[in-house]
């Protein structure tokens, strides 16, 4: 009998609330840029030009947050493809601005209790607002921290205390005492009558005498890192292991990009060796995980790597960025190597040098 079960992407989610996904309106602007409306695939306008301020999607699938003016006040509130209006002031928001639907769920606050739920993409609360602060929906799941305290610091505020629990879609706690962990890929979920012994993995019993594996990113990529990429540093392995396009700094233009042929062509002998450094006992560096810049990728082949806010999807296809330090101490350069996680692997998508190298 096979002791592990792989769960597919929307692991527990309901598919049906995907039925309009098909149909995604495209936000728009008025003639003086002030309003925003929204179009569907046709270019037919399904809702003028009436939202402002905290309306940051670009792309309408199920549900969004909306702001609009009415008798000089500000007026915030979600909004469904059907013309539901639901959460009257009650968006959630984080780093000064409102959450962004993810598997057609988006999060709300409510501001009587300051506890946060979940609307579905027909504006129906899936998750009551019982939780001090919960995470997206990443594969029909999300973490769930109740019972914490709201500690005020300066302008900023942070969660002391309280629980965290890995829930379902359907509100089920599936792992007790779950800590919220960045790196974990979620739609990598395997579930087993045993441990996983994957050395890339972590596992965390379940409620139900289950455990639940999940990828770590971080040694995933460092496996990858070792196994594919530092063991054959020849230009065609590093034409293999990169995106279609390189993008760099070079001054005085600034960030720009190129085939990765040309690139790695142009600069095969400077790479090679500032990657065999890493493959030193004394290499001097360190990995930072992140998202894509999308200040800097904002062309159509990087689209898919963002959200309908245009927010990077860093809970699937995170950067990691390789900052080798100089070797002479009295410099303080560094040189940076960022990889973004795509559907074919590890891609190495971006390069900055401390002295401007780069051709």
């Amino acid at each position: 009998m096979k002791k592990s079960i792989l769960f597919s992407v929307f692991f527990f989610l309901n598919l049906t609330v995907f039925a309009q996904s098909n149909d995604i309106w495209i936000s728009f602007p008025d003639k003086d840029s002030t309003h925003i409306g929204f179009k569907d695939k046709n270019g037919i306008i399904k809702i003028e030009p009436k939202f402002m301020g905290f309306t940051i999607a670009h792309k309408f699938e199920n549900i969004i947050a909306v702001t609009e003016g009415n008798n000089q006040k500000w007026e915030s509130y979600y909004l469904t493809k059907t013309g539901k209006i639901v959460g009257r002031d009650s968006l959630y928001i984080f780093d000064n601005g409102p959450d962004c639907e993810n598997e057609g769920f988006i999060r709300f606050t409510d501001r009587k209790t300051d506890k946060m739920g979940m609307f579905n993409g027909e504006g129906k609360i899936v998750i009551p607002a019982v939780y001090s602060n919960l995470t997206k929906v990443r594969n029909g799941t999300f973490i769930g921290l109740k019972d914490a305290e709201k500690v005020r610091d300066g302008e900023h505020f942070f969660w002391a205390g309280g629980k965290e629990f890995l829930i379902d879609i359907n509100n089920n706690i599936l792992i007790d005492d779950f800590a919220y962990n960045d790196n974990l890929n979620f739609y990598s979920l395997e579930k087993s009558t045993v441990p996983s012994k994957d050395p890339i993995r972590e596992c965390f019993l379940g409620v139900d005498g289950h455990y639940y594996s999940f990828i770590n990113f971080e040694k995933e990529f460092k496996d990858w890192l070792t196994n594919s990429l530092l063991k054959d540093l020849s230009k065609a392995n590093i034409l293999k292991q990169s995106f279609d396009k390189i993008t760099y700094w070079k001054e005085p233009m600034g960030w720009i990009s190129n085939p990765k042929s040309k690139f790695i062509n142009n600069n095969y002998n400077f790479l090679k060796l500032k990657l065999q450094e890493l493959n030193t006992a004394k290499a001097d560096y360190f990995i930072s995980a992140d998202g894509l810049n999308q200040f800097i990728f904002e062309s159509a082949e990087y689209e898919m790597y963002f959200n309908n806010c245009n927010e990077s999807k860093d809970w699937i296809y995170p950067t990691m960025d390789i900052v080798i330090n100089s070797k002479n101490k009295t410099n303080f350069g560094q040189d940076h190597f960022e990889f973004l996680r795509t559907e074919n692997g590890y891609k190495l998508i971006s390069v900055s040098t401390k002295k401007d190298k780069l051709k």
